[in-house]
């Protein structure tokens, strides 16, 4: 009782849904172009045209009223394309154009995507110095003082006055003074002597990090410098500063900092989930809110070991060239970083059906037949998706309009099922 009362309300369904789809598609001219009544050649089931009877009359397996079809009207039959898959139906061009079927090709494509991430613009920290003196003394005179101001290499920074550094510089002369008399001795045993003791104070001098330059003026002045002039080691800007006019330092004092700006590092956050993607030389693009329509390229240069367990993203360093000094530390922008490649079978997104456990593309068999296909489905690209198998290069799929033919697909097997069941209950 309870299967006769499932199949009555199937029947139902099938019914009331093809009374829809019989209303929407179904054409019903009964008379020729003078008005005359047209031969009705036969019936059939505007919903399933396989179907034809000789008498008017209901269809068996939807319920449906048989439509006539008149003379004149009659299709010519058409081949039915071999080995179709379960599911497959028959859609007339007429009900194509209705349902709005539209066609693309399964086709192999380049497959790039794109990942976005919050970034900040941070110093690179190989292109900084930090300017410190190996003596005691006081500053004396100060050049550079102010921070934020651009310095190139080798340019004077402050003048030190050191008791120590004058003491070791007045050895250098005595040692110099020394090989001199000793040259124009007759004993000249104790030459090598004198060599080694002026090698020796000006090695320190040299330690102490006097340049050339300044160690020359006092052998040829045959005087002591005073103060000594510290010099950039790089070219950059300052960033930080400690030296002041009279001001006591040591070799622990850090007077200045100096940052090259010609590159900077740019550090982006991305969602470990997409963190896979990323991998160091890949290239990036950085856009700033400051500068809309600019863009910088560069590449990635080192991907931090750990995820930040309180955002769960990846810390990725990238390096970029900075004409201009354009990129200004502690900014904030936007990386985009292309990930894939390679080429992949890829179909428009709109022609996959998700059919909960699997996923279905319909596939153009010619002639109106429309085969369901089940794929297996790869890494989504844009508005269009990989497909790993159940498609070929070249095969014609359905792109739009699909959803109704997989109700005709669903509605034909459940009809077919119920078809065989009813074959199979014993007569009485």
């Amino acid at each position: 009782m309870k299967r006769k009362l499932l199949t009555l309300l199937l029947l139902l369904a099938a019914w009331m849904g093809g009374y829809g789809y019989g209303r929407w598609y179904a054409k019903a001219p009964a008379k020729g172009a003078a008005g005359a009544e047209r031969k009705i050649l036969y019936y059939h089931d505007p919903m399933h045209p396989w179907y034809k009877s000789d008498k008017p009359g209901i269809a068996p397996d939807c319920g449906m009223k048989l439509v006539p079809v008149y003379e004149g009207g009659e299709q010519a039959a058409v081949s039915k394309p071999a080995n179709l898959g379960p599911g497959a139906v028959e859609i007339t061009p007429e009900k194509q154009q209705l349902i709005g079927v539209e066609y693309g090709t399964a086709e192999y494509r380049p497959a790039f995507e794109s990942i976005r991430a919050a970034a900040r613009v941070t110093l690179d920290e190989t292109r900084i110095a930090k300017v410190q003196t190996k003596i005691e003394g006081w500053i004396d005179r100060v050049f550079v003082d102010f921070t934020g101001i651009q310095v190139r290499q080798g340019q004077p920074l402050l003048t030190i006055y050191s008791p120590e550094a004058l003491a070791t510089q007045q050895e250098y002369l005595l040692a110099l003074k020394a090989q001199e008399t000793m040259a124009a001795s007759p004993v000249h045993e104790l030459m090598a002597t004198t060599d080694n003791l002026l090698a020796a104070a000006r090695r320190r001098l040299e330690l102490w990090d006097i340049s050339a330059a300044q160690i020359d003026q006092i052998e040829k002045t045959r005087r002591p410098l005073k103060d000594l002039t510290l010099y950039a080691p790089i070219g950059g800007f300052v960033t930080e500063r400690n030296a002041f006019p009279k001001q006591r330092i040591t070799p622990d004092t850090v007077l200045y900092t100096v940052a090259d700006l010609s590159t900077v590092w740019v550090m982006a956050d991305v969602f470990e989930y997409e963190a896979a993607n990323i991998r160091v030389g890949q290239d990036a693009v950085l856009t700033l809110s400051y500068l809309p329509g600019r863009s910088f390229h560069g590449r990635v240069s080192y991907i931090q070991p750990q995820v930040d367990p309180a955002t769960r993203t990846l810390k990725v360093r990238l390096q970029f060239e900075n004409p201009g000094y354009l990129l200004k530390p502690e900014m904030y922008g936007d990386v985009e970083f292309r990930t894939g490649g390679g080429r992949k079978l890829m179909v428009p997104q709109s022609a996959v059906l998700n059919a909960g456990l699997r996923q279905v593309v319909f596939v153009d068999r010619g002639n109106g037949y429309f085969e369901p296909r089940s794929v297996k489905l790869g890494a989504q690209v844009g508005d269009r998706v990989e497909i790993l198998s159940g498609l070929a290069a070249g095969e014609r799929i359905v792109v739009s309009g699909n959803f109704l033919i997989d109700s005709e697909s669903q509605l034909k097997a459940a009809l077919n099922d119920m078809a065989g069941e009813a074959h199979d209950q014993p007569h009485h």
